[in-house]
């Protein structure tokens, strides 16, 4: 792992710093500290580079809500896989969501059946396919955090700009604060700091995570995604512990500024307004959801096809639910790398690459085995 720093011998010594506070930490608690990143590129992050085996027994770093294709309710899958029938329908998505499992099918057996769905990358790519597509209806499956919603608003403000009328989004986005709160008030979970998501943070800004350590005297601290990055916000974490300190902390400052980005905030201020919205494994979250407003409902799918809310239960046996709450790890669900793999996944969080039962399976096989 160390050698991936420029300066090896300073990544020991950062180590035996952090691991050193780590023991006083545990001393202090009389258990491992227990962390959660919110976010999935930073689960990813920690996997591949081995950091939890390396804090083992000392730090316990727990996975939470931070992948947007985990998270989308299994309700959702359904009305997504309801819209890839619809005659005349072709379907824009992200490819993370072509392989999410629903009831008794998913995208990806859609697409092989006939259904037209198309792999994005952008909204801007989902645009221009229906500007070269007159014919057809294009949905665009809206799925993401603060990051990734303000170009989706962007391209709805396009194709009104345009006079695009064969667009439309299925907004399912979704915004991480309320997520938090709920997971918080629900008193189910037991962590000891929160490692906050860069990419969001540089949207909505530090700022509006500050609650967390004002309301539930818990340290939070928002960073980026090197392997220096995370070190060093397990080890601002870490004296947060021992100083008793729960305020939250900007470690990532020359990306994320405090009131966050401006322009960003007011295009989805524009677009979007916000409404309870159902999370998997948390359930409906009064506030969450980035609904599309009334002037553009000609471009939002749910008014243009009438579509209502699913309600499915989650695949038999998976446990995604507990773990986007942060009450387990991959391993403890019993599907995990047998009945539930990359190739035949039952659960989000092991199609999506941010999700954690992936990242776990592709990089901390081997060291759970031993």
């Amino acid at each position: 792992m160390l050698e991936r720093l420029n300066d090896p011998e300073l990544g020991q010594r950062m180590l035996k710093l952090v691991r050193e506070k780590a023991v006083r930490a545990a001393d202090r608690l009389g258990r491992p500290a227990v962390l959660m990143e919110v976010c999935g590129t930073h689960t990813t992050a920690i996997s591949r580079s081995g950091l939890r085996s390396l804090f083992q027994g000392l730090v316990e770093l727990r996975s939470g809500p931070g992948c947007p294709v985990c998270v989308t309710a299994a309700g959702d899958i359904e009305t997504m896989i309801g819209l890839s029938r619809i005659p005349g329908v072709t379907v824009a998505t992200f490819g993370d969501m072509l392989r999410v499992p629903g009831r008794d099918s998913s995208l990806e057996r859609e697409r092989a059946a006939g259904a037209r769905i198309k792999i994005v990358y952008s909204p801007a790519d989902a645009l221009e396919l229906a500007k070269n597509n007159p014919a057809a209806e294009v949905v665009f499956l809206g799925v993401g955090f603060e990051t990734t919603a303000p170009l989706v608003a962007l391209s709805i403000k396009q194709a009104r700009d345009t006079g695009l009328n064969n667009f439309t989004v299925y907004s399912v986005h979704k915004i991480m604060p309320p997520a938090l709160r709920s997971l918080l008030d629900s008193g189910g979970i037991n962590v000891d700091g929160l490692i906050l998501p860069g990419h969001v943070c540089a949207v909505t800004g530090s700022e509006s995570f500050r609650f967390i350590g004002e309301d539930y005297g818990i340290p939070a601290i928002v960073t980026g995604f090197t392997l220096v990055d995370i070190i060093d916000s397990v080890n601002a974490l870490l004296n947060k512990i021992l100083s008793a300190d729960s305020a939250t902390s900007n470690n990532y400052r020359w990306v994320v500024k405090q009131e966050g980005n401006g322009e960003a905030r007011r295009v989805l201020e524009e677009c979007f307004y916000t409404g309870a919205a159902a999370w998997r494994g948390l359930g409906i979250i009064k506030d969450s959801g980035l609904m599309i407003k009334e002037e553009l409902s000609s471009y939002d799918a749910r008014n243009k096809f009438g579509l209502a809310a699913s309600i499915c239960d989650e695949p038999p046996g998976c446990r995604c639910g507990e773990l986007l709450r942060g009450l387990i790890v991959p391993t403890d669900c019993g599907l995990f790398g047998c009945r539930c793999t990359p190739t035949l996944p039952v659960g989000p969080c092991m199609v999506s690459s941010e999700g954690a039962c992936a990242a776990y399976y592709r990089y901390e096989r081997g060291e759970v085995a031993k």
